[in-house]
């Protein structure tokens, strides 16, 4: 709080001095910040400020957990400092603007890109804003992120999407990341086309996100691969023809016998794991494409004495949020609803609980964990 004098005039007893009591906004939030490899903690930090004229600074209204941040947890990603506040997708609303931008206001409701672009470089000029030469994905890895009550976002014209009056908000959480994520790294990289038979080795979030964009291309067969029963189920209905779980069955001999032994025409790895790499190796039909989404950690083997002569496609890319536009309207119109993958929902304060839910997934039948301010 501050106290003012507010000087009060032209009283006939004379001037005297009233005193005003006035709210200071906090300088300080709260925030999950990464110490290490299994080390984190929800703590109060400064409040982000503007930097520079095409900053935004976003009070976020929710957010959520993704696979990489696990995988940071685990130490894969050693060039995340300690001390980086984690989180890549949300929404939220704008609290302050820099001078220059002008897509945006105070008080708008925003979608947080989990690739921020300048919109000006090579790379954005070519379309690949996960490259951008002053941005790329740097939220919650490079510079702070998303799990927090504020978060700022460089080149806030080109990095974040506009949220019309009357949107499901929760919805829209999953274009921060999933659903371009799944579509453009596993789906467009992976041509699938009609009448294919595609595989989908991992059923979480980014997995399950492939399976439902996989959907506009009218695949013949979907196959999903997991060793969770409960994400298999879920995943026959969001639309998979069969399910698989490779703890208990042989997945490529599965495979072939679904396939008459010719193999899938596009396998997409959704998990970041050498074995499940190596499961897409074997099951990849001849002239087929293998669409890597998972963040890896570790070296994988890449068979080319199976692979050298068979007509193979292999795939890696980091998302670039071109397509989230299309998958704005597709989800507006409720032609895909990723809403479905919220399992869990918390309170902003509860971080610790929502990771240690969505880092038990199979205990928990988790997917997509959400958490609101």
């Amino acid at each position: 709080m501050k106290v003012i004098p507010v000087t009060n005039g032209g009283v006939s007893s004379g001037t005297f001095d009233v005193y005003k009591i006035i709210p200071i906004k906090s300088r300080n939030m709260k925030a999950l910040v990464y110490y290490g490899p299994g080390k984190k903690s929800w703590e109060e930090q400064p409040k982000p400020i503007l930097k520079e004229t095409t900053d935004a600074v976003v009070r976020i209204l929710k957010t959520t957990i993704c696979g990489t941040d696990l995988h940071i947890m685990k130490g894969d990603m050693p060039e995340v400092a300690s001390g980086r506040i984690l989180g890549h997708e949300g929404v939220g609303v704008i609290e302050e603007v820099g001078s220059t931008v002008s897509n945006f206001k105070v008080g708008d409701h925003v979608i947080i890109s989990c690739v921020t672009s300048c919109g000006k470089c090579e790379y954005c000029k070519k379309g690949m804003y996960s490259h951008c030469e002053k941005g790329g994905w740097i939220l919650g890895y490079m510079i702070d992120g998303t799990q927090a009550e504020y978060v700022r976002i460089p080149y806030a014209d080109n990095s974040l999407y506009p949220i019309p009056a009357g949107s499901d908000e929760e919805a829209l959480v999953m274009l921060s990341d999933i659903l371009p994520t799944g579509f453009e790294c596993g789906v467009l990289n992976g041509q699938v086309k009609p009448g294919d038979t595609i595989a989908i080795v991992g059923a979480g979030p980014v997995g399950m996100a492939a399976l439902l964009t996989s959907q506009f291309y009218t695949p013949a067969e979907i196959i999903v691969i997991d060793q969770d029963d409960n994400r298999l189920a879920v995943a026959k209905t969001f639309g998979a023809t069969h399910t698989i779980n490779s703890a208990t069955e042989n997945a490529t001999l599965k495979v072939m016998e679904l396939t008459n032994g010719k193999g899938v025409d596009t396998a997409i790895e959704a998990v970041g794991i050498p074995a499940t790499f190596e499961l897409c190796e074997t099951i990849i039909a001849a002239g087929g494409h293998i669409a890597n989404i998972g963040v890896h950690g570790k070296s994988v083997a890449l068979h080319l004495e199976d692979l050298w002569d068979r007509n193979i496609t292999i795939t890696t890319r980091l998302v670039d949020t071109v397509t989230t536009p299309m998958l704005f309207k597709t989800v507006q119109s409720k032609k895909i609803e990723p809403k479905k993958l919220i399992t869990h929902r918390f309170k902003l304060d509860q971080m610790i609980a929502a990771y240690d839910t969505f880092e038990h997934a199979s205990r928990e039948k988790a997917l997509k964990v959400l958490l609101e301010n």
